[in-house]
């Protein structure tokens, strides 16, 4: 019998020598799949200072017309290539691409299976009798709860991923648009300072001789105000047109990362689209397929599909399964297994499948919202453009006259045969005229590329054999 005992306690230790040898092996590897810890403190951030430093690499752009684009800022940047900066170097699209970086790494942990759980325990016995010994036990269990729940789980995480990326991809769009409009804006008042200053030395020649006529007593205050009044609103709207000119500018660099040493060098022609009504129903046709934001709000209502999905595998019991083995102080071992089942009585996950049913509405209305409010959008930015063309075509005529008118009246005053008020006033309204062209071309262009970013560029051609 004590030879029994011997053999049932060698057996014991061997078992107790085991089991710290597997859950040495078991740390060991758990120790060397788990990641490191590296602090990333927080620097002073700086923008970019000069563009050579910057990668554009044209594969990543979000269209194809940016991507068929060479990036070469030596000879300055075109509209095109200040797009394709924006969408590789704004500050605003670096974070939502950290956010996508975060989505994925949720997907990511979606994806991975639970761990088992190991559980082991030890008893020693406090009494001195020679019999006893000490006990242990030894568990390994696992959730089969979660299995259930793990495909609708993972297909959520990738639908909100997709979502993530596709707002991305509209963003970008975004980005696009702005910097196109801040070019044409850039583009514009640089034009209207142009033609500001040509105004201001015409006009130069007039100050000292009404100064004179004031000082001699050829002209009453009240006779001369309109020329005193010409001058100075001239120099006015060009510093007007200054600090525009200043902020855009801003603007642009902001949107582009770029520092304010940077020579900002714009060359060549502002972004120029000019739809028509097939085109228009073209895109309108294939908007849900096209428009990144719509398309993100589908990809987000897939992914709480399989959300509302998961939250209804888990009204079901959960189940755990584990393997034992144990000694007890008497030094009589066992083995045997167990069973886990919580019981939904009370709350059955009814709590989460109602919250998951009515984000589902929700992101449903949202969608069908969304949707609606791009058509009307789509639909005024078109009819705007309609009454620009109409209301071109006037101030074109307008401006074209009084320019002639202009040219005439300079030729009549250098020859002494008008007086300088009718001179002024003819002037004034040239100036005006084309000021108002240059502000109505302003706003058709901003509305044109504002129509161009809701459509998402490279207009579909109308299948009609006989558009144009």
């Amino acid at each position: 019998m004590p030879d029994a005992l011997s053999g049932s306690a060698i057996r014991g230790d061997s078992l107790q020598r085991a089991a710290r040898r597997v859950t040495l092996l078991v740390t060991c590897a758990l120790l060397g799949a788990c990641a490191s810890y590296r602090p990333l403190p927080l620097t002073d951030p700086r923008a970019a200072q000069r563009l050579a430093d910057i990668q554009v690499p044209a594969a990543s752009m979000p269209t194809r017309a940016l991507a068929a684009h060479r990036f070469d800022p030596t000879d300055g940047l075109d509209v095109t290539e200040v797009a394709m900066l924006a969408v590789a170097n704004s500050p605003d699209l670096r974070v939502l691409r950290d956010d996508l970086g975060v989505a994925e790494a949720q997907a990511f942990a979606a994806g991975l299976l639970p761990d088992p759980q190991l559980s082991a325990s030890r008893d020693r016995p406090t009494s001195h009798q020679p019999d006893l010994t000490s006990a242990f036990n030894l568990g390994l269990s696992y959730d089969l709860g979660n299995l259930l729940t793990h495909s609708a789980r993972a297909a959520a995480a990738r639908g909100k991923t997709r979502a993530v990326h596709l707002d991305l991809l509209w963003n970008e769009w975004q980005t696009v648009a702005k910097a196109r409009q801040l070019f044409d804006k850039i583009h514009d008042l640089r034009a209207q300072m142009a033609r500001l200053r040509e105004e201001r030395a015409a006009l130069a020649p007039l100050q000292p001789a009404i100064e004179r006529a004031l000082a001699a007593g050829d002209l009453t205050y009240d006779s001369a105000s309109s020329g005193l009044r010409a001058g100075a609103d001239v120099v006015g709207k060009l510093a007007d047109s200054e600090r525009q000119v200043n902020q855009a500018e801003h603007d642009l660099r902001t949107l582009l990362g770029l520092g304010t040493n940077v020579p900002l060098q714009l060359v060549g022609p502002p972004y120029r689209v000019d739809p028509d009504s097939r085109q228009l129903d073209a895109a309108l046709a294939d908007m849900t397929r096209r428009r990144p934001d719509l398309r993100a709000l589908q990809a987000g209502y897939e992914a709480q599909e399989s959300t509302l999905h998961a939250a209804i595998l888990a009204q079901f019991p959960a189940i755990s399964v584990g393997f034992t083995r144990a000694r007890d102080t008497g030094s009589v071992y066992t083995s045997g297994f167990s069973v886990a089942l919580s019981l939904p009585l009370l709350d059955g996950n009814r709590g989460n499948i109602a919250i998951a049913t009515a984000t589902r509405q929700r992101l449903r209305d949202e969608y069908a919202v969304r949707v609606l409010a791009s058509r009307n959008d789509i639909d005024r930015l078109f009819q705007d453009m309609i009454r620009y063309r109409a209301q071109r075509a006037v101030l074109t005529k307008n401006a074209s006259e009084l320019t002639r008118a202009r040219i005439d009246a300079e030729r009549a005053y250098a020859a002494g045969q008008l007086d300088w008020p009718t001179y002024l006033a003819i002037r004034a309204s040239a100036l005006a005229a084309d000021t108002d062209l240059a502000t109505l071309e302003q706003n058709t262009h901003e509305q044109a590329i504002a129509l161009d970013a809701l459509v998402g560029g490279d207009w579909p051609q109308p299948t009609d054999p006989a558009s144009p």
